[in-house]
């Protein structure tokens, strides 16, 4: 049966909803908490990465005709994303060249990769290509143009290897009231005549669309799985596996997950070294972060209150201990989840403290 005749009979919409049904059953697997609020998270993380992968395997699939969007944001996560930041994301195809024009912003932190592969095969996103602003020739009215493309160019140029099929934009907000985005657009050099849309192409959209649900919702619940070996503490994470999943290898990443009662708080406290940027972050089990548009959930180098000796202590719990801890973060009505924190450009990595304590020695 042909791919057209697939599309008529209704047989490709049957296997994409029959994909989607069989993904639900096995997202809720037995190590999966039992809570209420994280199964009903479940689901809205189902419907969240169904919302996110259309938009990149259907509506922004095509290389041809490349426009930035955003793969993860405020109402739909990934992989603990980080509250500090504005991610945009684009295809490209290795075989081609392009061009993106800037405007640079005020953000405190800024890198774009190439990136070959993604959570529909494995998770293997390591950095094809790597600029950070330092990289970057910007002239004096904050304006820049980036080549994108496989052989060297003159002047600015983002690196594209045989794998390489989208693009990474990490922007790090310090203090996201003051800090301007950097802005950006993309073409490519010598685009052709605008195709309609190819029965053939839309059917593999489809299939790739399903594939990155069940593969970015199988990868984060595995990494919880191998985050029970050290619940409640923070320890450096294989750094290569956080980059495999799409990190910068600029950022230092200590990934684990948390589980607290109502009656108790997790302590944290560590001395932070040189960097350009620190943060801390809570999320739910999918690694969702926690709803930082009305929670506070993060903290990072710029709000927090440091002791005299360069003490950071953050304090993790369900009620708001008052002014003696002020780096105070609450699990929003959760019981357990992911935390992470990251450290942008630093070279060595203090040990972190972490301790589970009873709330009515700190608040009695």
């Amino acid at each position: 049966m042909s791919s057209l005749e697939r599309l008529e009979n209704g047989r490709v919409w049957a296997n994409f909803c029959d994909s989607l049904e069989k993904i639900g059953h096995r997202l809720l697997a037995d190590s999966v908490p039992d809570d209420g609020l994280t199964q009903v998270e479940g689901y809205r993380y189902l419907t969240r990465l169904l919302r996110l992968s259309l938009e990149k395997h259907v509506e922004f699939f095509d290389s041809d005709r490349p426009e930035f969007f955003s793969l993860s944001h405020e109402t739909a996560k990934i992989g603990n994303y980080n509250p500090d930041n504005v991610y945009l994301n684009c295809s490209v195809n290795r075989e081609e060249s392009y061009l993106i024009n800037g405007h640079r912003g005020t953000v405190h932190y800024l890198s774009i990769e190439s990136k070959a592969g993604g959570y529909e095969d494995g998770g293997d996103m390591a950095p094809t290509g790597h600029l950070e602003l330092a990289d970057i020739e910007i002239d004096e009215a904050g304006e820049f143009e980036i080549h994108v493309r496989m052989d060297k160019k003159h002047g600015n140029w983002l690196p594209m290897q045989s794998g390489t099929d989208s693009i990474l934009i990490r922007q790090t907000f310090r203090d996201r009231s003051t800090e301007v985005p950097a802005t950006f657009s993309i073409e490519r050099v010598d685009s052709g005549d605008v195709v309609p849309l190819d029965p053939v192409k839309f059917i593999k959209a489809l299939e790739n669309t399903m594939l990155f649900v069940e593969g970015t919702a199988g990868l984060f619940r595995h990494w919880m799985d191998l985050f029970l070996a050290h619940e409640n503490s923070l320890p450096p994470n294989d750094q290569k596996m956080c980059l495999k999943a799409g990190g910068d290898p600029e950022i230092h990443y200590h990934n684990s997950r948390w589980v607290l009662s109502d009656e108790e708080a997790l302590l944290i406290e560590f001395y932070p070294p040189v960097c350009r940027t620190w943060n801390f972050q809570l999320s739910n089990y999918w690694m969702e972060s926690l709803d930082y548009r009305f929670h506070q959930i993060c903290v990072n180098q710029d709000g927090a209150v440091v002791c005299d000796d360069g003490l950071v202590q953050i304090l993790v719990s369900a009620f708001d201990p008052g002014k003696t801890f002020p780096n105070w973060l609450t699990t929003a009505g959760h019981k357990c989840g992911a935390m992470l924190l990251r450290y942008v450009g630093a070279t060595n990595f203090p040990k972190i403290k972490t301790k589970v304590v009873d709330m009515s020695e700190i608040v009695g």
